[in-house]
């Protein structure tokens, strides 16, 4: 069981709201704490008398505080540690994203770290953003609620961010959806029949190409290097094979983590164009750097045959469960018709969620950033220390390692571990089988599951290297 500090407790807090009594305001900000993530289901909170000291409030105020928090269930009191963080019935199991290995995560009630899923959990102020959310709904309950291609609040917030990143956009441009994968598979039903054949970078992530396989394309490969998109070959391939589409991940690709310069993108479209392919570019990881804010455009910014699809669920939150496509305008028509014979729209409240937060905070808050960069470089000298003869890359951005293994031997690595789950590399193959010298390591959960999985891992590898 962990334990926070009355310091750095303070510092979580922040200034004291003097519009209500002081122990509604500590009562409201730890509650906040806890459902957002900040204080972990579990951790021992301070004392009252180092709560007090720290705070600077009294002692009757802290033991109230602390009262309400128990009784609304977001605490209990156990002998031996004082006053401990919970969630009301618990953290739920499961919510990872599934990738296809064959099963969807931990079964319930596994204590597995899931290794498969690369994702951050939701950030502070998520529950706040969801109650301002519910005050704007009445707006929309008064009618039917179907808004098939989004309701406009999101739609005009969407615009803007593409036309501040210099792809000057409309809101007439934007199709809301329920995630990156159906913004996926409506651009493939839209521009592919069936039986053609969509060009894709190997490795890549594999469920946008389930996406466009249940559709009935056929799939064909362009090597990746670890330095990045090979645009000669990239070229050579279009030209060779002419599909109708092509996958394209220039910002920080899953899972090579590579992110792509104003000029290879300008090629690359320029390659796509000649070959009369549409590209479908992946924006879903573009505003997760982690050094330096990228100084790059949008792909789409370099043709106006590149479909752009993004995704709030690394950015903001994946239980939002919202996506978006960019269209060109003479691809508007064919693509929300897509897009409306997969479903009738995304919920109202969360399109209201993403819509305030993307005013607030367009990409990943700040603490987040910082923790994610914080456990790529804790990550990158545990792997340096317990499995020195791996070689990691350290991706500007993202949230995974990309590992080259000294043997091909990522599958049977994944088998041997019990209470750890792995994505081998050849999950991420075009083709559903090589690669094996390689291994995604995702950096996004908590430290203490990185803490242990990483020595569980090392083990198992030494039991399978040898």
């Amino acid at each position: 069981m962990g334990r926070v500090t009355a310091t750095a407790l303070a510092g979580m807090l922040g200034a004291i709201d003097a519009s209500m009594p002081a122990y509604r305001w500590l009562y409201l900000a730890l509650r906040a704490l806890i459902a957002n993530g900040r204080i972990l289901h579990g951790t021992a909170l301070p004392s009252e008398r180092d709560a007090v000291a720290a705070l600077g409030l009294s002692r009757t105020t802290v033991s109230r505080a602390y009262s309400e928090l128990r009784d609304a269930g977001y605490a209990s009191a156990r002998r031996g540690s004082g006053t401990v963080a919970q969630l009301p019935g618990g953290p739920v199991s499961g919510g990872a994203e599934p990738l296809p290995l064959g099963g969807f995560g931990p079964v319930p009630g596994s204590h597995a770290v899931d290794l498969t899923c690369a994702a951050p959990t939701a950030p502070a102020g998520m529950i706040a953003g969801f109650e301002a959310a519910l005050e704007q709904l009445p707006r929309y309950a008064a009618g039917m609620g179907y808004y098939p291609l989004g309701i406009e609040p999101l739609r005009a917030a969407l615009a803007e961010h593409y036309t501040r990143k210099g792809l000057p956009t409309s809101p007439e441009q934007i199709i809301v959806t329920s995630g990156a994968l159906s913004s996926v598979a409506a651009a493939g039903r839209a521009v592919l029949g069936r039986g053609q054949t969509v060009l894709a970078e190997s490795p890549t992530y594999p469920n946008s190409l389930l996406a466009l396989k249940a559709h009935g394309a056929r799939t064909a490969a362009v090597p990746i290097g670890p330095e990045g998109s090979d645009l000669e070959q990239i070229a050579d391939a279009l030209q060779a094979i002419s599909p109708a589409a092509m996958l394209c991940l220039p910002d920080f690709h899953n899972p090579v983590g590579t992110l792509l310069d104003d000029a290879g993108r300008e090629r690359w479209a320029a390659y796509l164009d000649r070959a009369g392919t549409v590209g479908i570019v992946d924006e879903t990881c573009a505003e997760l750097w982690l050094d330096e804010r990228p100084e790059v455009l949008p792909m789409a910014a370099f043709s106006r045959n590149l479909i752009s699809v993004g995704s709030a669920s690394k950015s903001h939150w994946g239980g939002l469960r919202l996506g978006w496509i960019r269209s060109p305008r003479h691809m508007a028509g064919a693509l929300a018709r897509s897009r409306m014979s997969m479903d009738l729209g995304a919920p109202v409240l969360e399109q209201l969620v993403l819509a305030n937060a993307l005013a607030s905070q367009p990409a990943l808050s700040v603490a987040t950033r910082n923790g994610l960069r914080e456990n790529r470089d804790w990550l990158i000298g545990e792997l340096g220390k317990l499995l020195p003869d791996w070689e990691p890359n350290r991706p500007a951005g993202g949230l995974s390692l990309w590992c080259h293994l000294p043997q091909p031997r990522s599958s049977a690595l994944a088998r041997r571990l019990k209470g750890v789950l792995l994505a081998p590399g050849s999950t991420f193959a075009v083709e559903g089988h090589g690669l094996e010298h390689y291994m995604r390591l995702p950096f996004a959960q908590d430290r203490a599951q990185l803490q242990q999985a990483v020595p569980a891992i090392a083990a198992a590898w030494r039991q399978v290297a040898a």
